[in-house]
């Protein structure tokens, strides 16, 4: 199973609509694909229509109490796409962990010889405590949201250093896949000058797909479905299809074969 964290300390940036449309587009082109919501809001369980009472085993089981992975799966009403959901008991799982050995490792170790399925989303909160740590640790690569506004480069900033520090202690198999950048409005002059500062710095790492401020995006998360399912047909789906092709391409050849 390859393992990509969906991360950004920074709220707000579509990083949980982007877990959500990518899981469902690879989803639908095949892979049996898993999400794990790691936030506490458990906006990525709402999104794939999971209610709170449907929510038995939760990614606070899976952290805490090690319960096995495949006791904490829940199927969606979307074919191919599997949840493993949060629940509000996730926010007392940092100061939960601090205390027991390898905090930082627990993850990795409930995804270990996990075959049923080929890749898995990590939605990751927006912080860089340890659930996120958790994520970097257990995850094969990194793919970034990352809003087109003017302090995204800063954060960026301090998430790559983040990720510098896993590699060094924790996993330095870590990798980044990709730079998605989300809520890009080409009415806004800023949006453009934000996007070729980033594609600058950072070059091929930055997807050439671009997520663009959509009102069919914002609508589904209400209506528990994702974009991709709420309206195929829309600017945003469009972008998150084309992200996911994109994203296909640069997985391991090897794995994709596979």
């Amino acid at each position: 199973m390859i393992v990509i964290a969906i991360a950004n300390q920074k709220g707000g940036v579509g990083k949980t609509t982007s877990a959500i449309n990518i899981a469902t587009a690879m989803a639908a082109s095949g892979w049996r694909t898993l999400l794990v919501d790691l936030d506490p809001q458990g906006n990525a369980s709402t999104g794939v229509g999971l209610g709170a009472s449907q929510r038995d085993m939760s990614s606070y089981d899976l952290l805490v109490d090690d319960v096995p992975l495949a006791e904490c799966v829940t199927r969606t009403n979307i074919p191919g796409l599997d949840l493993v959901p949060a629940t509000v008991d996730l926010s007392g799982a940092e100061i939960e962990l601090v205390s027991v050995e390898g905090r930082t490792d627990r993850l990795r170790r409930a995804f270990a010889n996990h075959t049923a399925h080929d890749v898995c989303f990590i939605d990751c909160p927006p912080s860089l405590g340890l659930l996120t740590l958790n994520a970097l640790c257990a995850a094969d690569t990194l793919l970034v949201p990352l809003q087109c506004e003017f302090f995204a480069l800063e954060g960026l900033s301090q998430l790559l250093q983040t990720v510098e520090q896993v590699q060094q202690r924790f996993n330095p198999d870590l990798g980044i896949i990709g730079i998605a950048l989300t809520m890009f409005d080409r009415r806004n002059r800023l949006t453009d000058q934000v996007a070729d500062d980033v594609r600058e710095c950072l070059g091929n790492l930055v997807f050439e797909a671009v997520i663009p401020r959509n009102v069919r995006l914002s609508e589904a998360p209400s209506h528990g479905l994702p974009a991709l399912v709420y309206d195929h047909a829309c600017t945003g789906s469009k972008a998150y299809m084309d992200l996911a092709k994109e994203l296909i391409g640069r997985l391991p050849k090897q794995k994709v074969a596979a």
